[in-house]
C-alpha cells in the first residue's frame, strides 16, 4: 500500500494530533475521515486481489504438468504476499523438480512448512499461565485468599470444650398466687382412739 503527497500530508497531521491533542478544524476532521475511508477501501481491495490469487493458483496446480510456468509465475507471487504453501504445493513442487524455477521454490516452500511445523509444536508445548494482574488478586483484600478463607469450614480447637446446654427455667404453676399445701395439710394425722375408762360406772340397782 503506497501513499500519495496529499495522503502523507494528512497522516502526518493526524499523528501530530494524536501525540499532542489539539483542536482540530473541520477540514482536517473531513481529511482524516476520507483517508480512514481510503485505507479501509485499500484493504478491502487487497483481500479480494489475494483470493483471486489463491484461487488461480489452485486451478493451475489442478491442472498440471501443461500450465507448470503459469503455476510457477502464480505460486511466487502468493509466497511474496504471505502465502504458506499446503502439501499440494510441495507434492506439485516434487513433481517439477527438474525446472530450475520449482527447485528453488521448492526449498523455499519446504523452509516455510518446517516454520510452521515448529510454530505448531512450540504453540502446544507451552504450558498456558496465569497473568501477572491475575495472581495479584490473591494478595489484594477480597481476592482469592479472602474467597477460599470464607468458604472453609470454620474449624473448632480441639481443646475447646462442648458447649453445655443452657438450663431449663422451671416450670410455672399455673397459679403462682395461690399457696402450696403442705404436706400435713394434705395427709392429716389420725387421730388415735381414747382409752376406756379405767371404773367403770356401776348401773345403780334397781329399788
Amino acid at each position: 500500500m503506497a501513499f500519495g503527497a496529499q495522503e502523507l500530508r494528512v497522516l502526518r497531521r493526524a499523528l501530530a494530533l494524536a501525540l499532542h491533542p489539539t483542536p482540530a478544524s473541520a477540514e482536517d476532521v473531513q481529511d482524516c475521515l476520507r483517508l480512514a475511508e481510503s485505507v479501509d477501501e485499500a484493504a478491502r481491495e487487497g483481500a479480494r486481489l489475494r483470493a483471486f490469487l489463491l484461487a488461480d493458483l489452485a486451478r493451475y496446480r489442478a491442472a498440471l504438468p501443461g500450465t507448470a510456468a503459469g503455476y510457477l509465475v502464480l505460486l511466487e507471487e502468493a509466497l511474496g504476499s504471505g502465502y504458506h504453501p499446503d502439501p499440494d504445493d510441495l507434492s506439485a513442487l516434487r513433481a517439477l523438480r527438474g525446472n530450475p524455477i520449482a527447485a528453488a521454490l521448492l526449498d523455499r516452500c519446504r523452509t516455510l512448512a518446517e516454520q510452521d511445523v515448529r510454530t505448531r509444536l512450540a504453540g502446544r508445548g507451552t504450558t498456558p499461565t496465569v497473568p501477572a494482574s491475575r495472581t495479584r488478586l490473591t494478595a489484594l483484600p477480597g481476592g482469592l485468599a479472602a474467597i477460599s478463607a470464607a468458604e472453609e469450614p470454620v474449624k473448632k480447637p480441639a481443646g475447646s470444650p462442648a458447649a453445655e446446654p443452657r438450663p431449663q427455667s422451671p416450670a410455672r404453676s399455673p397459679r403462682p398466687d395461690r399457696p402450696i399445701p403442705t404436706p400435713g395439710e394434705v395427709f392429716p394425722p389420725k387421730r388415735k382412739p381414747a382409752p376406756p375408762p379405767a371404773n367403770p360406772p356401776q348401773q345403780l340397782a334397781a329399788g
